[in-house]
């Protein structure tokens, strides 16, 4: 298959990326054939290697958000991700980090680190839909961060947290569905603030 009819095959099914799997079916190419193909189109500048077994064609411009919301689904975007993005944390972290109820999985997509955080299936709400990926709103991103928190699963670091930007009030009707060990730490931390 020449690449120009490769990438028009490819423009045709408007995937933000494609797997080794879905590039073997569309190609009629083996595996061994495929990775000797693959590595000249890539070396060549026509497809682009964005994680371990994963292509998009260069004339792709999808957010690296987009993608990584593809490969592990369901989940959304929450934690340090989206608090900084809302102004609540002071720091732009390296790492993007999704909500999940599957295991917590981490992969490396784009060269930037990609974490699916698992929390339980009765806390899986508390988002929406923004452009092409579900966001959880500032309130519960500060709530799953404070569960993980709460369970020893993840850092917390008071000092650059910025809680004046949410609403006190939709945070502690939030808490309310959240395990209770949760709710006493979100009660000790509303207190030292």
């Amino acid at each position: 298959m020449k690449a120009i009819d490769l990438i028009k095959s490819l423009e045709r099914f408007n995937k933000p990326f494609y797997s080794i799997a879905d590039l073997e079916k569309i190609t009629g190419l083996t595996r061994k054939s495929l990775h000797v193909t693959l590595n000249r189109l890539v070396g060549r500048g026509i497809l682009e290697k964005i994680g371990t077994g994963i292509y998009r064609p260069f004339t792709a411009k999808t957010s690296i958000e987009k993608i990584a919301a593809s490969l592990y689904m369901p989940n959304y975007l929450s934690f340090e991700s989206l608090l900084s993005r809302y102004g609540v944390l002071n720091l732009v972290p390296y790492t993007l980090t999704f909500a999940t109820t599957r295991k917590t999985k981490r992969l490396i997509v784009m060269g930037r680190d990609i974490e699916f955080r698992q929390i339980k299936k009765c806390l899986f709400w508390g988002y929406e839909m923004k452009g092409d990926i579900c966001v959880a709103k500032p309130e519960k991103a500060f709530l799953d961060l404070l569960y993980l928190a709460s369970k020893g699963l993840a850092a917390l670091d008071l000092d650059e947290l910025d809680i004046k930007k949410l609403s006190i009030t939709t945070v502690k009707k939030f808490s309310k569905r959240f395990p209770v060990y949760t709710q006493k730490y979100l009660e000790r931390l509303i207190f030292n603030i």
